[in-house]
């Protein structure tokens, strides 16, 4: 694989104790990521956190699918939009205070969705010229070029990044990153960059419509075709491994007492035969498809479906197939724990299964596997809004990293610089990807381990690599940003300031602001120690006032400005290494 090599990061920068280099740096192989993680390297959290943690382990909430029915204040509206966005400010959270829960929950799920643009050769660069793809032009319709498939690929996750950081009050980002996990392919291991596109849109459009029809488009789909081998099965050599991934992964899963049998995925891979891929579009060849009856087990019902010949074979016979594993009870209760995994606890308890999955599921067979009703009850509900289901996860590193970005209003350079903006994003993501997840290369083609790896679970996120990690990412947004040829990506503390509600009262900054960035509220003696810091141990809190005040009655000079900002990015960087920060 070609080595990627765009810039190279400034040689001098304000330094903390953390170095900030190795974030700025751009990797000489973005896909050698590790991932190995076991017992010994999981960071312990303090006791405080660990007890809460444990409470809500031995003693989960007892709340239903009922309509929540209690008060809607910021701290609900917070809530949801922790949950179901990529990050938020004090305008969405006023925006959805002025509305009903009912009103904040279908504008979130029913947002207008226009399919944004592809992306473009963003990467071209003093190292390297796409052969065929002039630099600002569309590389989706081009043919693979092995030279530049690497730089293409780069651009397709680049782009996605960009569409989490520009999803606004909706939440078909933060579904299609589910799917994702759900039904991956690795960038890695089909790397053609229009193929990963075409799969990423695939989820994207899908993300909030029918589960069977978002089956069987990834069924059909390049990119998986090629990632988990379809397009090499044949009546000669039928290739088991979508036939095993399909059931035990996507749809029906495995955790059961009994499950498909070894001869249910002999049979699921003969019905697949015949089905190929040029990288753009699918096609069935039907002197590759094997014609006989698929004989399936008595976990499926015994189920029989009758071997086709001709052009439409391969579609009729998937059909049948999809048919049957929908029809089995299992495939809703499957899909509806990886969705309150994704979104409400990672811990499910025969006490949850009862109240919330079963009824969910139900739901879902219900809508004949429509996904909005599924969201719509599973939102409105008492148990999501339940006080133990808050702050009661670990954010993952996207969920971190894009709403830092988000709630602090950092801003990319957009089309006016386009490889600035393209390489600034290149960063964004390897920094995700040194806390364990790369989007658009999962570990693997179960997705990540913190959605299903027990004992563990979320708190997998947290370990002895990934946690300075988290605090070095955080550190280089507060003091250096990230940056490009001639443009960086930073917060702006006082433009972030300003956008609170009382930022020249001390204590109204504080408040607001940790509600904001916290997950979990805090006490007034957490707080009693952060406010020296804006205050440079001054013993009255109007020195704070008075300096707003004059950067306000004199926003361009920088004497004023500066001594704010500095008191700002000390208090910042205090708060963005707490560990509440890291809770949603």
């Amino acid at each position: 694989m070609r080595t990627l090599s765009f810039i190279h990061p400034p040689t001098t920068l304000p330094m903390s104790h953390l170095d900030r280099r190795s974030f700025l740096s751009l990797a000489k192989n973005p896909h050698r990521i590790n991932y190995r993680i076991d017992e010994q390297t999981i960071a312990p959290l303090s006791a405080e956190l660990e007890a809460r943690f444990s409470r809500r382990a031995t003693a989960p909430p007892d709340s239903s699918l009922a309509p929540y029915a209690g008060p809607w204040t910021r701290a609900e509206v917070i809530h949801l939009l922790r949950r179901t966005t990529f990050g938020f400010t004090r305008a969405d959270v006023d925006y959805f205070l002025g509305k009903t829960m009912q009103q904040a929950v279908n504008e979130i799920l029913n947002a207008p969705y226009t399919p944004p643009a592809g992306p473009v050769n963003d990467y071209n660069n003093a190292n390297f010229t796409d052969p065929a793809v002039p630099f600002g032009q569309s590389f989706l319709n081009a043919a693979y070029e092995a030279t530049a498939e690497p730089y293409r690929a780069e651009s397709v996750r680049a782009w996605w990044i960009r569409q989490m950081l520009d999803s606004e009050r909706s939440i078909r980002e933060k579904m299609t990153l589910f799917w994702h996990n759900h039904l991956p392919v690795q960038f890695q291991e089909a790397l053609f960059g229009s193929m990963l596109y075409r799969y990423n849109k695939t989820l994207r459009d899908d993300a909030l419509g029918n589960f069977k029809t978002l089956m069987r488009d990834i069924t059909l789909d390049p990119a998986m075709l090629f990632y988990l081998n379809g397009y090499l099965n044949s009546k000669n050599a039928p290739d088991e491994n979508y036939a095993r991934e399909i059931q035990e992964l996507f749809v029906i899963g495995k955790d059961l007492p009994a499950y498909f049998t070894e001869d249910d995925v002999k049979a699921a891979a003969r019905l697949l035969t015949g089905w190929r891929t040029d990288g753009f579009s699918t096609f069935f060849f039907t002197n590759e498809h094997d014609t006989g009856d698929k004989q399936f087990s008595a976990f499926y019902g015994n189920r029989k479906i009758t071997g086709r010949s001709g052009p439409n074979a391969g579609a009729d016979e998937l059909d049948d197939f999809l048919d049957m594993l929908f029809d089995h009870p299992e495939a809703a209760r499957f899909v509806c724990r990886k969705l309150y995994r994704f979104f409400v606890y990672h811990g499910i308890d025969p006490q949850t299964e009862q109240n919330v999955i079963e009824p969910l599921a139900q739901i879902f067979r219900n809508n004949n596997y429509d996904i909005l009703p599924v969201l719509d009850t599973l939102f409105k509900s008492e148990h999501f809004f339940d006080v133990l289901n808050r702050g009661a996860v670990i954010k993952s590193p996207v969920d971190m990293t894009i709403g830092l970005f988000r709630q602090f209003g950092v801003q990319l350079p957009g089309p006016a610089n386009l490889f600035d903006t393209f390489a600034i994003s290149f960063q964004l993501g390897q920094a995700m990807a040194a806390m364990l997840q790369h989007v658009g290369d999962p570990p693997n083609v179960a997705g990540w381990q913190a959605y299903y790896q027990k004992p563990f679970l979320d708190k997998m996120w947290i370990n002895t690599g990934t946690l300075p990690k988290r605090g070095q990412a955080t550190d280089i947004m507060v003091f250096a940003g990230i940056y490009g040829l001639n443009s960086r990506a930073i917060i702006d503390p006082l433009a972030w300031a300003s956008g609170l509600t009382n930022p020249s009262n001390v204590n109204a900054l504080i408040d607001e602001s940790l509600e904001m960035l916290f997950g979990l509220p805090v006490p007034q003696s957490v707080k009693d120690t952060l406010k020296p810091i804006l205050l440079s141990n001054l013993p009255s809190e109007s020195y704070w006032t008075l300096g707003w005040g004059l950067w306000q009655a004199d926003p361009g000079n920088e004497t004023y400005a500066g001594a704010l900002r500095v008191r700002l990015q000390a208090y910042l960087y205090r708060v963005l290494q707490m560990e509440e920060f890291q809770l949603c």
